[in-house]
């Protein structure tokens, strides 16, 4: 009985702390993760959460991504057109972005992207925020 209760609280903080918002990094928060597949494409990442930000960046994970462009959906309506144009390499990052009108609450982002250099699998893209 005892170890069913310590798994059941092992999974507890496990799921409680992959939640978007719950990890944080210098000051970043996870906002969440897209795995994208190889080719042409594009993709949509909703945030969940109430928290409002100032600053966004993607960190790319498994393979390499050229991305195209992105735009940002505030909750009020508001779009931020983001044109990235950049090759972000596995273990990298995007450079800092600001959001128009300082600090906002993020709806969605949508990104086109094409991969580069992998064939199978997928790639993943981490989108964090800062206050």
């Amino acid at each position: 009985m005892k170890r069913i209760h310590t798994f059941l609280l092992a999974c507890l903080i496990f799921f409680s702390c992959s939640s978007p918002g719950a990890l944080t990094e210098n000051g970043w928060d996870f906002l969440g993760e897209k795995w994208v597949n190889f080719g042409v494409d594009h993709d949509e990442l909703t945030i969940l959460g109430k928290d409002e930000y100032r600053q966004i960046q993607l960190r790319v994970t498994d393979g390499p991504l050229h991305f195209l462009d992105m735009k940002v959906h505030f909750d009020r309506g508001g779009i931020q057109d983001v044109p990235l144009k950049a090759v972000i390499r596995q273990g990298q990052k995007s450079r800092v972005i600001d959001l128009d009108g300082g600090l906002r609450h993020l709806n969605k982002i949508t990104f086109w992207y094409e991969t580069l250099g992998f064939r199978n699998g997928r790639a993943r893209v981490a989108v964090w925020g800062f206050r």
